[in-house]
């Protein structure tokens, strides 16, 4: 669908309401969108392409946008293919457009499309600005948020920064619920590995007099920007949210789980905050950004082959991938004859930096036994 943003700025959006992973690992509970930008000024600009699956919807669109008028330039913000895909297509289409990116992009570009764009490129730096009339619009490099190459576009005259896949979120245009949950997702799954990048760029953001941010993925955000902004810098500087405990378990048969939500109930009496995941059965993506949004994390899982349960290992790992840190972790492990799932999760742990580890791991027997449960308790309120 197209909306206007401004009197010469359009949003062209699409959803994908059929697709049920994102980069095919990412559970997609209300589908996904992508976005594209047109302004019409004295030269025409398409901000970024979309991805195959939806080339069709926004080509139509982006055709009865353009009215028989040929774009000037196109600006490639970013070079993944689910806003690229379409950029050799265009080029042919309109052999006169220019495009748009820094070095990075087109050293990149020729990765993805045989042809020759040296004719063609118009080549950007870091606070260069495009002048195509009555809209100025300057180039912000944002390296690694989330590949080298991205470039953000911040348009002088309306205020407007086109944000590439920063302020993105999970889900199509028409989806429901509150832009932070599916946002964090998001940012923690695709982003969250390059925080210190992430503060560099928002750093850059404060110079800057923004009234609208126009990300790749989700709605145009208008309203209140220094809620989104604020949430990004206590995302990317690894800060908790808020204060509350995230319980997550690996268990085979259910006993593992059982024990989980006994703590689970033990610390809401003591007044805590708390979100049980059961990674054998919820996302694990879910898991890690709910992991991120507490101050602190219990850890729980089966022994498995004399190691732990994989589940574990992959959340663990994903943990690890994304600069997990700043946080109080406990451990609960469980095992019938030899339990080995704690010195496994507490060897991972112990890899990653800033996280205070509570001693001892609670190991369980098979499960949690009545005679278990005073010093269950104990335990618990170490947490």
């Amino acid at each position: 669908m197209s909306n206007q943003i401004t009197n010469s700025i359009f949003q062209i959006g699409i959803s994908d309401k059929e697709l049920t992973l994102f980069e095919r690992q990412y559970t997609l509970k209300q589908g996904m969108s992508y976005n594209s930008y047109v302004i019409q000024d004295e030269k025409t600009v398409v901000l970024d392409t979309m991805d195959e699956r939806v080339t069709d919807k926004w080509l139509q669109e982006l055709e009865e946008l353009l009215a028989g008028k040929a774009p000037d330039y196109l600006v490639v913000s970013h070079m993944e293919p689910d806003h690229a895909y379409n950029i050799g297509m265009l080029a042919e289409k309109y052999p006169e457009m220019k495009i748009v990116g820094n070095t990075l992009t087109f050293n990149m570009l020729t990765n993805f499309f045989e042809m020759d764009f040296s004719q063609r490129k118009f080549v950007v730096m870091d606070g260069d600005v495009l002048d195509i009339g009555k809209h100025k619009l300057q180039f912000v490099t944002a390296p690694m948020v989330h590949w080298p190459e991205v470039m953000m576009t911040y348009e002088q005259t309306e205020k407007i920064l086109f944000s590439a896949d920063a302020f993105g979120r999970f889900g199509s245009l028409e989806a429901e619920g509150e832009w932070e949950e599916e946002a964090r997702r998001y940012y923690f799954g695709i982003v969250g590995k390059y925080g210190m990048q992430v503060q560099a760029v928002l750093k850059k953001a404060t110079n800057l007099d923004i009234e609208t941010i126009c990300p790749l993925h989700g709605p145009v955000l208008k309203e209140d920007l220094g809620y989104y902004l604020q949430k990004y810098n206590t995302w990317s500087s690894y800060e908790p949210e808020e204060e509350g405990v995230c319980l997550v378990c690996s268990s085979i048969y259910g006993n593992t789980l059982q024990a989980v939500k006994t703590l689970a109930n033990l610390l809401k009496q003591q007044g805590n905050k708390v979100e049980v995941i059961d990674l054998t059965k919820e996302d694990w993506a879910e898991a890690v950004a709910n992991a991120f949004r507490f101050s602190r994390l219990v850890v729980a899982s089966s022994s498995y082959n004399a190691g732990v349960f994989p589940p574990m290992v992959h959340f663990l790992q994903a943990l690890k991938e994304r600069n997990y840190q700043k946080r109080k972790v406990a451990v609960i492990e469980n095992g019938s004859w030899a339990p080995s799932a704690g010195k496994g999760m507490k060897s991972m742990l112990q890899e990653m930096k800033d996280i205070e580890l509570i001693e001892p791991v609670f190991t369980i027997k098979s499960r949690l036994k009545e005679e278990d449960k005073k010093a269950f308790e104990d335990w618990a309120k170490r947490i």
